[in-house]
């Protein structure tokens, strides 16, 4: 049995478009320079946060794609409602991130 090859980048766009989907972030995969450093701007990237709740820290994927956002994410080990607060800049790269408590 032949092994397909996963689509280029572009393949990958119009599959989407033609489609209606969301992209897809794939923090092991850095499309270029900036992601090689953590950050894609536009994209996503992988944010150490600390739970107002527990003060325990853990990684999170954070998609700067839809710009500014407030949105609420679970802690991955209490469980607790957190507000994340990220300000995205005008190339598209993380100005500010905050946590708070969701409740």
């Amino acid at each position: 049995m032949k092994r397909r090859e996963a689509p280029s980048a572009d393949e990958a766009r119009q599959i989407d478009a033609t489609y209606g989907l969301e992209p897809v972030f794939d923090p092991g995969q850095p499309q270029n320079a900036a992601s090689a450093a953590g950050a894609t701007p536009g994209g996503s990237e992988l944010r150490l946060v600390q739970c107002p709740y527990c003060g325990e820290s853990f990684e999170t994927l954070i998609d700067l794609s839809a710009g500014s956002a407030t949105y609420i994410e679970d802690c991955q080990i209490c469980c607790q409602p957190i507000e994340f607060r990220l300000e995205v800049d005008h190339e598209g790269a993380l100005a500010t991130l905050a946590t708070m408590r969701g409740d």
